[in-house]
């Protein structure tokens, strides 16, 4: 049992230090630690601590179903408003206090299994169909595969901790059921281990993967500051040069104008080319202010088109709401105008964008789905690093991409990236609840 214990607390420790501000995160710790206490309870009666053995037991029933109910709740984000969450947190933890009160545990411990049937089987069936409503519902098919992964791991235990203590121990008291649980606790970790590994769970792999990204993001922006610095000064010194002679040889060389203009025109060239790639992976400071999202994606769709001029590439747009989300206005539209020029690249002959703008229990997306080839799954992972490119190199520096990934980041969003070769590409830009202002409800009723 003690290896039980050991097991169930790493696990907890890993996902709560893995991302500690994550509410998901920490509640998944939490059940994780109120299961594990179950597993010190032989211990101490063992070493003669039976009063820490009875209440390691009462802690383990009556917290676990408890963390594993609000756990589902965040995770699967059918409670969206952080006032109503708190208001069920408070009213589920009723039944776990009142459990705590009658109990005695002197001068052994006198555990209703009856009454602690009577509300934990709803809590652990209500678990189990948030977990699975939240992957039914879930679109985005790399949260689905993760919400699949997370659903596959906790509810056949869950199911088996009801009927193999809970149930059991109302028809039979003195029921072992310790060697049945471990098969499944055994499954979950085995699961949980490959998922990691492989995919992510709750988040940990992700987190491993983000940091060498956010790591590269910053040595890109401190070499091409570098690199931009010292870039100005030398074209700056072309440049006077330039003047200098074009003043002291007069008019009457033609030649040698020609060749001055010539370098006149590279220098600025490759100014504007410097300035382009620093602007780029510099490091992102946003001014966020109540922006109308729908409204600025028109500004940047009509300058696109107007860019465009051959009327080869058709846009749509599908405002299903229309929000006001707090963020760097003048960012949003380079990171906008970024992902349609990426979108119009992989459409050389023509084709359809579609743009969508939802609402969801998380949030808000705004989608851009092209037409293009798509992007190879070998090189899909690979599209946030900076100067990565799929396109014609000597015009794209493989920068847009790394910089909607800064921005976002920075703004408190996400991007996510699906893409299938013949089917097009779809950028997703999301924005979570707690960055949609209170007019967002304001301005979608003023667009009906």
């Amino acid at each position: 049992m003690i290896y039980y214990f050991i097991a169930l607390l790493a696990a907890a420790l890993i996902l709560l230090f893995s991302n500690v501000r994550n509410e998901t995160n920490r509640w998944a710790a939490f059940f994780l630690m109120s299961a594990s206490v179950g597993g010190v309870a032989d211990t101490f009666y063992q070493t003669g601590l039976p009063r820490l053995g009875d209440t390691a037991q009462l802690l383990n029933h009556t917290l676990t179903p408890y963390g594993v109910l609000v756990f589902c709740i965040v995770y699967s984000g059918k409670v969206s408003r952080k006032a109503a969450r708190l208001r069920l947190k408070g009213t589920l933890v009723l039944p776990v206090l009142l459990m705590l009160a009658i109990t005695p545990l002197v001068p052994v411990l006198e555990l209703d299994f009856g009454l602690l049937l009577l509300w934990t089987a709803p809590y652990y069936l209500a678990s189990c169909y948030l977990l699975l409503a939240s992957l039914w519902s879930e679109e985005n098919r790399w949260r689905k595969r993760n919400r699949l992964i997370t659903t596959i791991i906790i509810v056949p235990t869950l199911l088996a901790v009801l009927v193999f203590i809970n149930i059991a121990k109302v028809i039979s008291p003195d029921f072992d059921f310790f060697g049945y649980i471990s098969v499944f606790m055994i499954y979950s970790f085995v699961v949980a281990i490959l998922g990691v590994f492989l995919y992510g769970v709750l988040g940990v792999r992700l987190r491993f993967e983000r940091e060498p990204l956010d790591s590269t993001m910053k040595a890109v922006s401190s070499g091409t500051t570098l690199l931009n610095h010292t870039i100005k000064n030398e074209l700056g010194k072309i440049a006077i040069s330039t003047v200098n002679l074009k003043h002291s040889i007069g008019e009457a060389d033609e030649q040698t104008q020609a060749h001055l203009a010539m370098i006149e025109k590279a220098s600025g060239h490759m100014l504007a080319m410097v300035n382009r790639i620093h602007s780029q992976t510099k490091d992102i400071v946003v001014e966020p202010h109540p922006c109308r999202l729908a409204e600025l994606t028109d500004v940047c769709v009509s300058d696109y088109m107007r860019q465009q001029g051959n009327g080869a590439i058709v846009i749509e747009r599908n405002f299903m709401t229309h929000p006001v989300v707090v963020c760097d206005a003048i960012h949003m539209k380079e990171v906008i105008g970024n992902i349609l020029a990426n979108a119009g690249e992989a459409m050389p002959d023509g084709g359809t964008i579609t743009i969508k703008l939802e609402s969801g229990s998380k949030g808000v997306s705004l989608s851009f789905h092209d037409t293009g080839k798509g992007i190879p799954a070998d090189q899909l992972t690979q599209v946030f690093e900076p100067f990565y490119s799929t396109k014609n190199r000597s015009r794209n520096f493989g920068l847009g991409l790394s910089y909607v990934y800064n921005v976002m980041q920075q703004s408190g969003g996400s991007v996510v990236v699906n893409s299938r070769e013949g089917a097009g590409t779809v950028v997703t830009l999301n924005y979570p609840r707690k960055k949609i202002a209170e007019s967002s409800r304001e301005a979608e009723n003023e667009s009906h």
